[in-house]
């Protein structure tokens, strides 16, 4: 264990700091180094370079990794963080954990994938070749340093004076914030927010609430507004997919693997047993993560709500569909091509930066019977957000494809707390001194830092590398 030399408590930050991915936050008390999650950036930056930048603090201090949740930008750095010395513990629920892996072996084939290309490049101008970030060796390793299992609401304790609680965040399965209560030099409570999500998902529990605390690192993503209802979107959906297949067309829907492509599938469950839609309706999901995190989503009914906890308790399963079709191999993916009409494809990638579903945008975008439907977020700079602004034509593969297609946007399906739900939850920390992360500074995170400062609350949006000393 490294051994920290003042009484100091000191929280310092290392990603998702005015920004919205890379989440990183380290906690040194005295004699021990604690890290909350590990992710990745994505979207806007120059992401080769701020990936393999140096963390800030050297990966072999660190004793323990408490995990909030699986998404790339929380953990997807943890086998970079192996590669460079970290031999600790990573403490996360046992729904976190095997998404976790799914998420990190995913990015590792991404990564080798990406160096291989890069030094075939290299190689014909006669230069080096490229390493990767890291390799599947890399995260199977980081997998070793999985420790203990989180339960919601089961305290564990690290040290003397020193124990962590995870709570229910109610964002993606497995989902978590973390309490960190510290005994030595004195008491004092601290609370992780991870992502928190939105209140009335059919799948998952809602967030649970927070007890008072002194300090909180809280996300900030939607802090300058709330969602559309969840049921004028579901709502939205059917009347997408219904005219896209009455024009006979066929109907795209670029989707994240973890929690958004579950909920589509248990939503059309729904509209085909409400004969909003066609009981016969062909849906393809065509995104292998995805089809390992539905089974990772059936071993974990522990996670679920009411309602999804019923259907299943009386055999139903949330996720199956009279007509849904699993599409494994790249082959089965481009037998796909064939259906001129009346198939619903699910694929990712969401953003469509990546993955099967820029295959299908340029065998199904410039036909005018067919149907787009974005659920999720789309960042600056993505295909996705090109398409979903308007462009005329786009570039797939490097060959110009013109947009004919119909494009659906349907804003109420995100897995994050909007503004109100953010202030609500805030409550409930009994106005603690709070850190803003995971955010817009143009957008959700200032005016939720203005919203909270009119309450009286001290807050601070910390820079990048930045660090505080807590007591």
């Amino acid at each position: 264990m490294s051994h920290h030399p003042t009484d100091d408590v000191r929280l310092s930050f290392h990603g998702a700091d005015r920004a919205v991915t890379g989440s990183c936050h380290l906690l040194d008390v005295p004699g021990h180094r604690i890290l909350v999650d590990c992710g990745m950036y994505q979207g806007e930056h120059d992401l080769a370079r701020d990936n393999a930048a140096p963390f800030g603090f050297d990966p072999a201090s660190i004793d323990w990794v408490l995990l909030t949740h699986a998404h790339l930008d929380h953990c997807g750095r943890l086998p970079l963080l192996y590669k460079r010395g970290f031999r600790g513990e990573i403490i996360a629920t046992g729904a976190t954990r095997e998404l976790a892996r799914l998420v990190m072996l995913d990015a590792a084939h991404l990564h080798e994938e990406e160096a291989g290309r890069r030094s075939r490049r290299s190689a014909r101008r006669g230069g080096k070749p490229v390493e990767a970030l890291y390799t599947a060796l890399d995260a199977l390793n980081t997998l070793d340093t999985f420790g203990r299992v989180a339960e919601y609401e089961a305290p564990l304790r690290l040290a003397e004076g020193l124990t962590v609680t995870y709570r229910d965040a109610g964002h993606i399965l497995g989902s978590a914030m973390i309490e960190v209560e510290l005994h030595h030099p004195h008491r004092r409570r601290l609370l992780f927010s991870g992502d928190l999500g939105g209140p009335g998902h059919p799948i998952l529990r809602d967030p649970a609430m927070p007890t008072p605390v002194d300090d909180v690192v809280m996300e900030s993503t939607y802090g300058d507004r709330d969602h559309r209802a969840l049921k004028e979107s579901v709502e939205e959906l059917y009347g997408a997919v219904g005219d896209t297949i009455a024009r006979g067309g066929n109907v795209l829907i670029p989707s994240f693997a973890l929690e958004r492509t579950q909920e589509l599938l248990y939503f059309l469950r729904r509209g085909i047993e409400q004969d909003r839609l066609p009981r016969s309706l062909p849906v393809f999901l065509d995104s292998p993560m995805a089809i390992s995190a539905t089974e990772v989503f059936r071993r974990h009914p522990e996670c679920y709500d009411a309602e999804a906890a019923v259907l299943f308790a009386n055999g139903g399963d949330p996720f199956r569909l009279p007509g849904l079709q699993l599409t494994r191999t790249p082959e089965q993916s481009m037998a796909l091509n064939r259906f001129r009409g009346g198939a619903v494809i699910i694929a990712g990638s969401g953003m469509c930066t990546g993955g099967r579903i820029r295959h299908h945008l340029r065998h199904n975008l410039w036909r005018a019977s067919c149907g787009v439907i974005f659920v999720g977020f789309a960042a600056p700079r993505t295909l996705a957000r090109a398409i979903v602004d308007g462009a005329r034509e786009v570039h797939i593969f490097g060959e110009a494809v013109q947009v004919r297609a119909r494009v659906y946007t349907i804003n109420g399906f995100s897995a994050h707390a909007g503004r109100t739900a953010l202030l609500a939850w805030h409550e409930h920390t009994g106005r603690a001194r709070t850190f803003l992360v995971h955010g817009d500074p143009d957008r959700g995170m200032n005016s939720l830092a203005a919203a909270l400062k009119s309450r009286g609350v001290a807050v601070t949006c910390p820079e990048p590398g930045s660090s505080v000393v807590l007591s």
